[in-house]
């Protein structure tokens, strides 16, 4: 029986997607949906992370790069950068990724408390591992907190 994303003694869904050499999982309850990168309207002075707005079926969306938020060196754009469709603070929201791989299902025990690293990552909610692989754990609307997306929000009303 599921709960939320908890599955009764199994544990919890992650959306597990990649960032540069790393990879990374989103509570999968925040996911709306996946879609291929398309090009987005640009908006004038708006913070560098944010690529700008899309129409999804009549809402405007605002695009954030999080490989740009996440201060990465080279950003390609290719076939295999997505969009994943979030739920942030009740705001459709995007976040363009390098790829997606899969949804994992990890239990307690596999999920560690994020050292605690000074700096901008209190974001981090966990290490999550699962045999060879371990994911960063981010909480997503630590991650892009409220006067975030207010700033975003006005910048696309703009």
């Amino acid at each position: 029986m599921k709960t939320g994303n908890k599955t009764e003694g199994t544990g919890e869904e992650f959306l597990a997607f990649r960032l540069g050499g790393e990879e990374y999982g989103v509570d999968i309850l925040k996911v709306q949906e996946i879609r291929g990168y398309e090009n987005v309207t640009q908006i004038a002075n708006a913070p560098a992370y944010l690529k700008g707005v899309v129409n999804l079926r009549g809402i405007i969306v605002p695009i954030i790069d999080l490989r740009i938020k996440f201060r990465q060196d080279k950003i390609n754009y290719d076939q295999y950068t997505v969009v994943i469709i979030v739920d942030l603070h009740d705001r459709t929201t995007g976040i363009v990724v390098d790829g997606v791989s899969d949804v994992l299902t990890l239990a307690p025990g596999q999920i560690r408390q994020a050292p605690q690293l000074s700096g901008e990552t209190d974001y981090i909610r966990g290490i999550g591992s699962l045999e060879s692989r371990m994911l960063i754990l981010v909480d997503i609307e630590k991650l892009l907190d409220t006067e975030e997306l207010a700033a975003i929000e006005a910048a696309a009303a703009a």
